[in-house]
């Protein structure tokens, strides 16, 4: 095993070194494939152009794209020149872009030109549009990317909500990427045998981290899907031999309602090893019904954009604890209560972190990262506790974030915008229980005298305004949102009246 990389490019080039001749990465959509020495080149070939655009070292490009081979050579492209990937979620619309590029100071886009409308409603932003479509068209040449990289070099700003409204830049290192794939892949024995299949969106660190580093990590090979298809789903396991694939509650759900007869005959499924979810806890009876229906292990895990991706597996053996996040993967994990004293197992407090894989900080964020970073432990926010075989249980959230099929949304980015219209007086958002999404968003209106206006012309306005994945689908109508004594909204009770 060669020595421990200094940073991305390296571990790439040691993979090349190795078998320049395996198939790393397959394009599903169009049936492209690359082994490492290719990948390397076309990688190499777009770090080239980046650098022809002006793109140096700690310069941060913003990445806009569907999921395909070319959002990967992106992000090794711009590691390569020791440059900062901003994956953009492409869910978003376009003022909410314009606030992410805005604040990581991005120097350029690399951008698919199915998102060119959308570059041009952001008419203020100063920022280079590099249209990037297909790598077989990038005809720039290697030279002058000799850049030096350490492990403690920034490699990707990732925008997660904020309780505020406004995102946060997680500022994740060379270091933190490797570490978390070494985590993952020691965890999962992932060898050069296994196939990973990516299908959640790389602008995601869970795409990034545990289907796209970690198979690189292992020495293996990974498939890149446009999106999650219930009814090829099978289909593309059996014709790439995929051994794991990441997901989150919601698929699971729809294949279950896609095939309830499990796998269709005739297709090669043997070599599964397990499926790997993350993001919100898998309901028990969906697991049950999963693992059952399609013969396939359900391995849960825990983790934040600020930890990486992954902090937490349930083991994929006789160990496993369905209902359970599992037990920490390589960092240290406590329970704590409110002065941060270690609480006994059993006993319910928030979720601290540290290791490795635990972010930088947040860009240019000085009162997030007093706030995350008391005593030396980054704080998630996360409720939960461990028992006494050491095994990790989330049962809530500090916050009132809700997560809808794998989403983190934040109700008070959504009352700001509720508060705007003109015709309402006050609003709450809160998540509800959903089958399929795990939760829904929801939102309690109060009218202002005389006000007329209908659910649907507020989830309009709304839509008009915020991703629609954030946007509320029911609207209530009420004459009062009930509050605390302090006049704080009680939305803890609001979910209990809704949910009943």
């Amino acid at each position: 095993m060669p020595d421990e990389p200094r940073s991305i490019p390296e571990l790439l080039r040691q993979r090349v070194d190795a078998a320049p001749d395996k198939p790393f990465i397959f394009s599903e959509s169009d049936h492209r494939q690359f082994t490492y020495k290719q990948f390397e080149a076309a990688v190499k070939r777009t770090a080239s152009l980046l650098a022809a655009n002006g793109i140096g070292k700690g310069d941060v490009v913003s990445l806009l794209m569907p999921n395909s081979v070319e959002y990967v050579i992106a992000y090794f492209a711009c590691w390569q020149l020791g440059a900062l990937a901003g994956p953009i979620n492409s869910l978003l619309k376009a003022q909410e872009i314009a606030y992410v590029i805005s604040n990581s100071e991005a120097k350029a886009w690399l951008v698919n030109s199915e998102f060119l409308p959308i570059v041009e409603a952001i008419q203020d932003q100063v920022v280079r549009v590099i249209p990037f479509d297909n790598e077989a068209e990038v005809t720039a040449d290697e030279r002058g990317l000799n850049t030096d990289i350490s492990l403690e070099d920034e490699a990707i700003i990732i925008y997660t909500s904020g309780t505020t409204g406004k995102p946060k830049g997680c500022l994740l290192t060379h270091a933190n990427l490797i570490a978390n794939a070494r985590q993952i892949s020691s965890w999962l024995k992932f060898t050069e045998t296994d196939r990973l299949l990516t299908m959640m969106p790389l602008f995601h660190m869970n795409a990034v981290s545990v289907t796209t580093m970690s198979a690189l990590y292992a020495a293996g090979s990974t498939v890149v899907s446009s999106k999650f298809s219930a009814s090829r789903f099978w289909q593309i396991i059996s014709d790439y031999q995929i051994t794991s694939f990441g997901s989150v509650a919601t698929m699971l759900s729809m294949l279950l309602s896609t095939y309830p007869d499990g796998v269709p005959e005739g297709l090669k499924t043997d070599q599964l090893r397990f499926a790997m979810c993350g993001s919100a806890p898998v309901p028990a009876e969906v697991l049950r019904r999963f693992e059952e229906t399609f013969n396939c292990l359900v391995v849960e895990g825990y983790g934040l954009s600020e930890s990486t991706c992954r902090s937490t597996f349930n083991p994929p053996d006789t160990r496993r604890r369905p209902g359970s996040c599992g037990v920490p993967i390589g960092n240290e994990m406590r329970v704590v209560d409110e002065e941060d004293r270690e609480v006994p197992d059993g006993e319910l407090g928030e979720i601290v972190l540290q290791g490795e894989n635990v972010l930088k900080g947040y860009y240019k964020n000085d009162l997030a990262n007093e706030t995350a970073f008391r005593n030396g432990w980054f704080h998630t926010g996360d409720i939960g506790y461990r028992d006494a075989d050491g095994f990790f249980y989330i049962v809530d959230r500090k916050s009132d974030m809700i997560i809808r099929g794998g989403e983190n949304i934040y109700p008070r980015e959504i009352d700001e915008v509720l508060y705007q219209h003109p015709d309402i007086a006050a609003a709450a958002v809160v998540g509800v229980p959903d089958a399929l999404y795990g939760e829904e968003v929801a939102a309690v209106v109060v009218l202002k005298s005389g006000a007329t206006t209908t659910e649907q012309e507020v989830i309009d306005y709304c839509k008009a305004r915020l991703a629609d994945f954030k946007c509320p689908k029911t609207v209530h109508f009420v004459d009062d949102i009930p509050k605390g004594p302090t006049g704080k909204l009680l939305k803890r009770e609001l979910a209990k009246m809704l949910s009943a």
